[in-house]
């Protein structure tokens, strides 16, 4: 399967809204629609394997500084390939190209982001968020998401294939000692 990175424009936007749909069952995606999509195509970036959309993700900004991954999908067919992460990787360089300071997401799986590079955060650490989606929406303070950002400076790279090396510095981590070699126990008389 060869896969290609393209930005998306308007003619993607039923692709792309077909994604979306197929995997809101799952819970982890906000409903978007159509008329959303087409007028956000623009920002979307495309996975496209035998000129099929099979992926995609947008860049979204929250503010001056700061722009979020929204809509991060991959077909079910397609997934196992790193095209999630080639996704992410490629709107990074995008978006610090844009002059953003720094990349945020919110998802119920931020194993897949951390694995980039980027961090747990508290919710409140993405005010932008917040104010623009979190507020209105229904499950606001029980959705089970968790916030991540990435910082992003002119050159960032992500290295989807080398996650230990980002998440660990490129350093090995030695294991745990015992704390139990060092308990001594002593009769206390009574």
């Amino acid at each position: 399967m060869n896969v290609t990175f393209r930005p998306a424009n308007a003619l993607d936007a039923v692709a792309i809204h077909g994604l979306i749909v197929a995997n809101l069952d799952a819970g982890h995606l906000l409903p978007r629609t159509l008329g959303d999509v087409t007028a956000s195509a623009a920002r979307f970036l495309v996975a496209e394997s035998d000129g099929v959309v099979v992926g995609c993700a947008e860049l979204a900004r929250l503010s001056a500084g700061v722009a979020e991954v929204r809509s991060l999908v991959v077909d079910q067919h397609a997934r196992g390939r790193h095209i999630g992460p080639q996704l992410v990787a490629q709107l990074a360089s995008s978006g610090a190209g844009q002059g953003f300071s720094t990349l945020c997401a919110f998802t119920h799986e931020p194993s897949h982001f951390v694995r980039l590079g980027f961090t747990i955060v508290p919710h409140m650490w993405v005010p932008e968020k917040i104010e623009r989606d979190c507020r209105s929406c229904s499950l606001f303070r029980k959705c089970g998401q968790y916030a991540v950002t990435l910082p992003l400076r002119s050159g960032t790279l992500i290295r989807p294939e080398q996650p230990a090396a980002v998440i660990y510095g490129g350093r090995t981590v030695p294991g745990r000692r015992l704390n139990i070699e060092r308990l001594h126990l002593e009769e206390v008389p009574a």
